[in-house]
């Protein structure tokens, strides 16, 4: 990949000293720069704050009571994870996190599911692969990094994407979920 972006600013340079317009392609390159700084500044802003916020959740027991509501429905979707009660927890702890929009919190949670879950094959077993699925599609109640980057670009209410982000994560799990399933009964472990 760094070989195509250094191909496309040799290009880009090399077009610009040829048509003459260096001085603009040089100018824009200047204000560019300039305007990353200043959104990478407000973005960065607002994720700490609502990483704090988030913080205090999991501080005042929300991750942990979601995790118990969860439970019994990751029990049914994993169930040989969830005859090993430490993978069980790893586990709820991460879908719980990732729902509560917790990402730095959940990806240790699920390294440490995914270790447990693991053969020693090499191969990744059908609940593995089930894991990763969840995780990518994974649904967020608080989708605040989208907030906040919808803040920066001068959104009036960054939050009011809530009912799409819910409706498109959940359907976008409800069809991960549902052809893992189907592709693990064509291809048994």
């Amino acid at each position: 990949m760094s070989k195509l972006w250094t191909l496309v600013l040799v290009a880009s340079v090399a077009y610009s000293a040829v048509s003459g317009t260096g001085a603009e392609v040089g100018a824009a390159a200047m204000e560019g720069a300039g305007a990353a700084v200043e959104f990478l500044l407000a973005t960065g802003g607002l994720i700490c704050l609502w990483s704090g916020v988030m913080e205090l959740l999991r501080r005042a027991g929300a991750v942990d009571a979601l995790a118990r509501l969860l439970h019994p429905a990751l029990g049914r979707l994993f169930p040989k994870a969830s005859r090993d009660g430490e993978t069980l927890s790893a586990l709820t702890a991460n879908v719980s996190a990732n729902l509560l929009g917790l990402g730095n919190a959940a990806t240790p949670m699920g390294i440490r599911a995914c270790s447990r879950m693991a053969d020693g094959s090499g191969k990744a077993t059908a609940e593995l692969c089930l894991l990763v699925v969840i995780n990518t599609a994974s649904v967020q109640l608080l989708p605040t990094t989208v907030a906040a980057v919808r803040a920066a670009a001068g959104a009036a209410e960054p939050f009011d994407i809530l009912p799409a982000v819910w409706l498109a994560s959940a359907a976008s799990v409800a069809a991960g979920i549902a052809a893992a399933k189907a592709l693990e009964r064509l291809w048994p472990e």
